[in-house]
This record gives structure tokens, C-alpha cells and sequence, in this order.
């Protein structure tokens, strides 16, 4: 009887303190990066290119993740939730919302980074702006359709270890059966078979890559790029897959076939909690990884940032500068 209860207590601390702790660090790095980020585009950028519309909907989905934040450390912190089942669920929604048009922007970006290497002057269809606006579009409805059941698997509470105050998740709602073919499928078709498209593009573009150095061995230094190649496979694998492996082994634990005692249970979705800020850290990455570490998007937003600290610096009276005409007239 001890060790099960020691067992439900290792799920309740994980909660309270690792998730409330991760999850703040997360909403303050996320939210400092991504409005830097936002900022950047929407003040900065004159010209929108495909691979930019796919990383500013990077940016608006991350967004939608760090909304979502400030509920759910309350109610971990607090262990209840007391903002009713209806944002409950809405919650829970836009948290794979965000993961899942994540995965999918991350896979078009790296289809229009080797896009990019292939057709260096945008002629082909897939670089146009209006077929990336008409890319985004379908990716943000076709998340939505394919993630409405969850709204409907985290409605039934019906387990028994369920209780009343708490906002339970994906994992441990419903009935696991079909909880656990629904997330078969959606693992399938949400991020292994994206997945395999990034490997795909990635994978031709440290070809192509090597080629292109064997034939002009005088170009520039390419080891930049194929670190980003690299780097950029490794963080997609590494934030989620441990998340979308242990989400399927969370439900199956709870099928009555397995008769795994409440204890087993219990470590299962401790490991399954621990893997779940992993899965969002990717908002907190994304800023770092795939805007600011671009020189030429630096450099601009640090232009941007010299010009408004120049108009707002007081001078040595005290009195603060005001863009001059001449100013007006250069932007």
C-alpha cells in the first residue's frame, strides 16, 4: 500500500514542481524570443519570401503554445484546476495544435531550404509567396480537423483515477482502446511521415552540399550550413520522439489486457510527464535556431533596434531626441 502511494506522489511532485518549473522557464524564454522574432518580421523584413511566411507561422504557432502556459503552471502548482472543463479542453487542444503545426512548418522549411540550394533565384512553383500563404492555410485546417477527436477523448473522464479538480490530458482520458489507435494514427500521419520527408530534404541537402564542394573547392566554407542541417534532424528527433513514444506506451499501460498494477502505471506516466515539456521546447529553440542565428535577420533587427534607441536617447539636456525630417525622409 506504501509503495503505491509512493508511486502516485512521484506523479504528483512531477507535476507540481518539474512541470510548473519547466513550463515558466519555457513561457519566459518563449515569449522573449518570439515577440523579438515577430517584432523582427513584422517592422524589419520589406520583403516576404516563402521560407519566411513558413517561419513567422512557426512563430504564431509557438505563440499559441506559450498562451496556454500561464494556466497550466497555475494548476500544476497549485494541483487543481479551477478554470472549468471547457477551457480544460481548449487547452489541452491548442497545446498539439502548436506541437503538430510545429512539425509540419519545420518539415515545409527544411523542403524550402533545399528548394533554395536548388533554385537559388525562386523559379520554381513550390518558392512563390502565394503557394507558401496557400501551404500555411491548409496546414493550420488540416491540424485542426485531424485533432478535434481529442477534444472529444479528454470530454470522457471516466477513468477511476481521474479526479474532478484536475485538467487530465490526452494520455490518461477516455477510453484507452480507441485513445490508443487514435494515437497510432495521429503519430503516423503527424510527425513520423513528416519526419522521413525532413530526413528526406535534409539528407539531399548534405548531398548536394558535398557535391557542390567537390566541384568548386574554392567556394565558400560549407560547414556552417551542413551543421545547421545536421543540428536542425537532430533537435526534431530528440524533442519529439521520447514525447510521441511514451504518449502511445501512457495509454496502452492503461488498458485492463496488460493487468499492470497502479504502481507500474504510475512510473509509465511519470515518464511520460518528463517527456512532455521536451516535446515544447522546441518553441523556446526555434527563435534561437531558425531566425536569430541568421546573419542577415540579425543584422536588420539589430538596424531596427539602433534607429529607435537613436530616436528615444536623451541628449545631454536632458531632453529627448525626435526623428528629424531628414530621418523621415531616409525610411
Amino acid at each position: 500500500m506504501n509503495k503505491t502511494v509512493d508511486c502516485q506522489e512521484m506523479d504528483n511532485t512531477l507535476q507540481k514542481y518539474y512541470l510548473s518549473t519547466i513550463y515558466t522557464i519555457e513561457f519566459v524564454l518563449g515569449i522573449i524570443g518570439n515577440s523579438i522574432v515577430v517584432f523582427g518580421y513584422v517592422f524589419c523584413l520589406k520583403v516576404w519570401k516563402s521560407g519566411n511566411i513558413y517561419l513567422f507561422n512557426l512563430s504564431l504557432s509557438d505563440f499559441v503554445f506559450l498562451c496556454t502556459l500561464p494556466m497550466l503552471v497555475t494548476s500544476y502548482s497549485k494541483e487543481k484546476w479551477t478554470y472549468g472543463n471547457m477551457l480544460c479542453q481548449s487547452n489541452r487542444f491548442m497545446l498539439h495544435v502548436n506541437l503538430y503545426t510545429s512539425i509540419l512548418f519545420l518539415t515545409f522549411i527544411s523542403i524550402d531550404r533545399y528548394m533554395l540550394m536548388q533554385y537559388p533565384f525562386r523559379d520554381h512553383f513550390l518558392q512563390k509567396r502565394k503557394i507558401a500563404v496557400v501551404f500555411s492555410v491548409a496546414i493550420w485546417i488540416l491540424v485542426i480537423l485531424e485533432l478535434v477527436p481529442i477534444i472529444i477523448f479528454i470530454g470522457a473522464r471516466n477513468t477511476s483515477d481521474i479526479s474532478d479538480n484536475q485538467c487530465i490530458d490526452y494520455a490518461s482520458s477516455g477510453d484507452p482502446a480507441k485513445s490508443l489507435i487514435y494515437s497510432i494514427c495521429l503519430t503516423l500521419l503527424g510527425f513520423v511521415i513528416p519526419l522521413c520527408v525532413m530526413c528526406f530534404f535534409y539528407v539531399k541537402m548534405v548531398i548536394f552540399l558535398k557535391k557542390r564542394n567537390e566541384r568548386l573547392p574554392a567556394a565558400q566554407n560549407l560547414e556552417k550550413p551542413l551543421s545547421f542541417v545536421i543540428i536542425a534532424l537532430v533537435f526534431f528527433s530528440l524533442f519529439f520522439t521520447p514525447f510521441h513514444i511514451m504518449r502511445s506506451v501512457r495509454i496502452a499501460s492503461r488498458m485492463k489486457f496488460w493487468k499492470l498494477s497502479l504502481c507500474t502505471q504510475n512510473i509509465i506516466n511519470a515518464i511520460y510527464i518528463i517527456t512532455k515539456p521536451i516535446a515544447f521546447l522546441n518553441s523556446v529553440i526555434n527563435p534561437v535556431f531558425y531566425f536569430l542565428m541568421g546573419d542577415r535577420f540579425r543584422e536588420m533587427l539589430m538596424t531596427k533596434v539602433r534607429q529607435l534607441f537613436k530616436r528615444f536617447t536623451p541628449t545631454e539636456n536632458g531632453v529627448s531626441t525626435k526623428p528629424s525630417d531628414k530621418e523621415h525622409t531616409e525610411e
